[in-house]
């Protein structure tokens, strides 16, 4: 059992033109809504390749009999919820311009309750978005964890960000996080890939950079036409997270993360493509060869 701790949201995803100039605006091309939140989007992304997985996280008085729960119902998402009934679920709003660049805003809502909320005891966890000062509880309770900071990662402070390297198996960030946390740390990306026993830091459609106690490889991304770049992330630690607990290397978890998240690029929306394990073994076949334990 895998267990997920971070934010369930909604997602409204808006394509304009290009982005405003301060005290200008500009229109929408687009304007969707769909199911997300870094922590569920995981959560669905584990659930849907066969994986077992318990999502905690906190919704608001919207959220019972919603849509949203069941589709979590049917995915057999396990759900330790924080119920806030005076605060709607969490909501994302994100730009993506006619170029790939993308701007968000987010809309705390229910997950404000993090703050002062008891951590769990878990034995394998992955903390994505959440409040700092909660994921460094739940790190140190944990047997095994892994951690990626996203979008909140302007609120931790050096201190945090120590109190939970210390404490986990695995760091996944993107190039630009890995750079912020580098920044507060004091330290280089190099050496805070060196800090923790697997670090993964992906680079957009350079691939992705794994490194092994101090040892590093590189692991190219499928190149697809792509719709949407929302929800990547979180669809590659849901692919290497579920290979990880079926025991594949690291290597293979990486090449099967990066596989999983070539889905849902395909598509707008974090949810809406999200592949099976057969679906994703496939596509692994024709860019990195068969799934293999011992690759």
């Amino acid at each position: 059992m895998i267990s997920v701790v971070g934010h369930t949201a909604i997602d409204h995803i808006c394509q304009v033109p290009r982005f405003p100039e301060k005290h200008t605006s500009t229109y929408t091309l687009d304007h969707q809504i769909f199911f997300g939140g870094g922590a569920a989007n995981i959560a669905a992304g584990i659930a849907t390749l066969g994986g077992e997985c318990t999502l905690v996280s906190a919704v608001g008085s919207d959220f019972p009999g919603s849509a949203y729960e069941r589709r979590m119902e049917e995915l057999g998402i396990e759900r330790r919820f924080f119920y806030v009934p005076d605060r709607p679920t969490a909501t994302a709003f994100m730009f993506n311009d006619l170029a790939g660049a993308q701007i968000t805003y987010f809309d705390w809502g229910a997950s404000s309750v993090f703050a002062e909320a008891e951590a769990p005891a878990l034995d394998f966890v992955h903390m994505a978005t959440a409040d700092p000062s909660f994921n460094v509880k739940v790190a140190e309770k944990s047997e095994f964890a892994s951690f990626d900071p996203g979008q909140d990662i302007l609120k931790y402070s050096r201190e945090q960000f120590e109190a939970i390297l210390d404490n986990i198996n695995i760091l996944f960030a993107n190039r630009h996080e890995a750079a912020t946390m580098a920044e507060v740390l004091g330290t280089s990306v190099s050496d805070l890939a060196k800090s923790v026993e697997i670090a993964v830091i992906t680079m957009d459609a350079e691939g992705c950079m794994l490194c092994v106690h101090g040892e590093k490889q590189m692991v190219p991304a499928i190149r697809v036409e792509m719709a949407d770049p929302t929800g990547a992330g979180d669809a590659f630690r849901a692919g290497f997270l579920t290979a990880y607990q079926r025991g594949y290397t690291p290597l293979r978890c990486c090449t099967i993360g990066t596989t999983a998240a070539s889905f849902v690029v395909e598509k707008v929306g974090c949810q809406t493509n999200l592949p099976t394990w057969e679906r994703m073994a496939e596509r692994h076949e024709q860019h990195f060869g068969p799934i293999e334990k011992g690759a």
